[in-house]
């Protein structure tokens, strides 16, 4: 960083100021946290010599301040996938089922809401399609911070909903199922061919929740990529290039995912190996009725406050993801 030409590729030292800044964060964060277990340590061996209501109270309240503080280290360091730390892009597509889905949909849209904000991560909406009556049609968030894909990628596949429908006069139970996709968003070091003439640009008027238009100039892009059938679309910037930019890196992001899981299924077949569905799995189902149960059907992780999940409190779910990739790769 002392050398005369870094900043002759600005985009390049920026990249490495980031990474060197991420460095030092887990270095400090590594050390503060040594100091405090040390810090305990002695009031626990001066509490067994001599005891002290003020510091077994001291001491009561910060422990629980520490053990959360280490699990959030400990579940940063088992991300350690090539784009773990990237920023994450979340779309949320409602199932068959009309009005129950979307709704469901945007109960999904909140959790990962307030996930990202207790977090403290950015999330900017590219896309936002409202539902008829209520709910959405689809979301899509750039939610950006460090190690944002990392966390969220667990939260890939389709989430069911079980509950008595607010929207029955009867009061019936209904089913109902959201598909939820993740995927890193790319820097300019990863490359993505894409032909020019494989794509179909449409451009739209912008608008959000509850049908409010942003503006009055057709400034949202809708790319959808031919060969594939892939489609993204923005409609977060004030400009259509500033749009058409943002949807050509989601669709590079997802063309690069697609060709992924491509060759996995590949090396698979190769190796004989029994590869679980990404796309279209049921990876977890919420329960609320007759009783309060949210499961993950890979982890087996469960829990019966339904209404923190809905709140935000993901980390169990992804922690016990991690552990269970963690010991599926080294299974001794």
């Amino acid at each position: 960083m002392t050398a005369p030409d870094f900043w002759n590729d600005s985009e390049q030292a920026q990249k490495l100021i980031n990474d060197n800044n991420q460095l030092k964060e887990r270095r400090d964060t590594f050390t503060n946290l040594r100091d405090q277990l040390a810090d305990l340590a002695t009031s626990v061996e001066l509490l067994k010599e001599m005891p002290d209501d003020d510091l077994q109270k001291e001491l009561d309240q910060k422990l629980p301040q520490v053990e959360k503080q280490l699990e959030q280290y400990r579940l940063s360091q088992l991300l350690s996938g090539p784009y773990d730390a990237n920023n994450a892009i979340l779309e949320i597509h409602p199932g068959a089922g009309g009005t129950e889905a979307q709704d469901w949909g945007e109960m999904l849209l909140r959790m990962y809401l307030r996930w990202a904000d207790q977090h403290s991560f950015d999330v900017e909406t590219a896309a936002y399609e409202a539902g008829e009556e209520a709910g959405i049609k689809s979301v899509t968030l750039l939610i950006k911070g460090h190690n944002a894909f990392g966390y969220l990628h667990p939260e890939k596949g389709v989430h069911r909903l079980v509950r008595i429908s607010p929207f029955d006069a009867a009061g019936r139970r209904h089913t109902s199922f959201a598909s939820v996709d993740v995927m890193p968003e790319l820097d300019e070091s990863v490359e993505v061919d894409i032909d020019p003439s494989d794509l179909r640009v449409d451009t739209f008027r912008s608008s959000g929740a509850g049908g409010q238009h942003i503006n009055k100039t057709e400034s949202a892009v809708r790319i959808t990529h031919l060969p594939t059938g892939i489609v993204t679309s923005s409609q977060a910037e004030r400009s259509q290039l500033q749009n058409r930019v943002t949807a050509m890196n989601m669709l590079k992001s997802k063309l690069y995912e697609l060709e992924q899981e491509k060759q996995a299924k590949q090396r698979a077949e190769l190796e004989g190996e029994q590869l679980e569905i990404g796309w279209g799995s049921q990876i977890r189902s919420y329960v609320f009725h007759p009783y309060t149960l949210v499961k993950d059907n890979r982890t087996g992780y469960e829990t019966h406050d339904g209404q923190s999940v809905m709140d935000g409190d993901l980390d169990p779910f992804i922690n016990a993801y991690l552990q269970w990739q963690l010991s599926k790769k080294n299974p001794h």
